[in-house]
């Protein structure tokens, strides 16, 4: 039997999994963009309760970032965020063991220069529902 003062206690609420890219597509067209404010917004704050306990950073939720900053930065800030958000994935990514290839440089290479060849976002996206999925996984059994 495990010791009830365990760091590591699965959480009571459970963190979603099933992020996926067809669904992003579908349901943002649907919703006119609303359904990719959300999903982004639920991740900015994920990413915060993953994460913060170990690396003590805070990543600006999404809201905040797409209807204040970006426009009075011209589109500046929301380059920085999405790498900052990214590297801090592949932070907590490589603090949990998890091998999975992603980071910063994924958002440069395939989210930001691989628009010129259209299929890039696309490509970004993927990988980047598929890094949050591990590590709500791993945060929903190991807390």
């Amino acid at each position: 039997m495990e010791d009830a003062n365990t760091q590591n206690q699965a959480p009571v609420v459970k963190l979603r999994t099933n992020r996926g890219l067809l669904k992003f597509i579908l349901l943002s067209i649907i919703t006119l963009g609303i359904y990719a404010i959300v999903c982004l917004s639920h991740v900015s704050s994920e990413i915060n309760k993953v994460a913060g306990p170990y690396d003590h950073k805070k990543t600006l939720h999404y809201c905040l970032v797409f209807f204040l900053l970006t426009p009075i930065t011209a589109g500046i800030f929301s380059l920085i965020w999405y790498s900052m958000l990214c590297g801090r994935m592949d932070d907590e990514l490589t603090r949990r063991n998890i091998d999975y290839k992603f980071g910063a440089g994924t958002y440069w290479g395939w989210g930001f220069f691989g628009t010129l060849i259209l299929i890039g976002p696309f490509i970004f996206y993927h990988k980047f529902f598929k890094a949050m999925n591990l590590l709500n996984a791993d945060y929903n059994e190991k807390g």
